[in-house]
């Protein structure tokens, strides 16, 4: 039986080691692993996308709510970021991403499941026509879900959405 841990442990730091993007981590959370890539990462695969991203306070750091961080950000995440922009053809803007300043929970900014996108009049036709309304979330936002699973929560200034995986990426 230790064995098998070490086995698995030395599989965890391989799978790290040679994950997709360079910096990626891998853990495992609630039973499934999760992909964790950093800042630089995921700005490539943005870029790489025709994504673009914005802050406040003009910087990326994850311990400044004013900034716009991808640091700790699921892979998974950034790659439905992705699919949505080339499902959608239309602009996105990430506006907010892990870092500090969102609500806590599993499936929060901070761990890596969500981003704030800038409310563009075409992504929100997009999100609106294509997935399907499910009711009010507890503060009163209005919810659409993708076949996929993915969330998108209207919040008044902002699209507050919620990656479980990449939306058939």
């Amino acid at each position: 039986m230790k064995l098998r841990s070490v086995l698995t442990a030395v599989a965890l730091v391989l799978g790290a080691l040679f994950a997709p993007g360079f910096g990626a981590l891998t853990t495992t959370t609630d039973a499934h692993a999760v992909t964790k890539i950093s800042h630089a990462t995921a700005t490539s695969m943005f870029r790489s996308s025709g994504i673009t991203w914005s802050s406040s306070g003009n910087c990326s750091d994850r311990y400044n709510s004013t900034c716009t961080s991808f640091e700790q950000l699921n892979l998974a995440t950034a790659q439905g970021a992705q699919t949505l922009k080339s499902a959608s053809g239309c602009a996105l803007n990430i506006t907010g991403g892990t870092e500090v300043g969102h609500a806590s929970g599993t499936y929060s900014h901070w761990n890596g499941y969500k981003l704030d996108l800038s409310k563009y009049t075409c992504v929100g036709s997009y999100i609106k026509n294509t997935f399907a309304y499910i009711g009010l979330r507890g503060d009163g936002a209005p919810q659409w879900k993708s076949g996929a699973g993915n969330v998108y929560a209207d919040e008044g200034s902002h699209w507050d959405v919620t990656f479980y995986n990449c939306g058939g990426c």
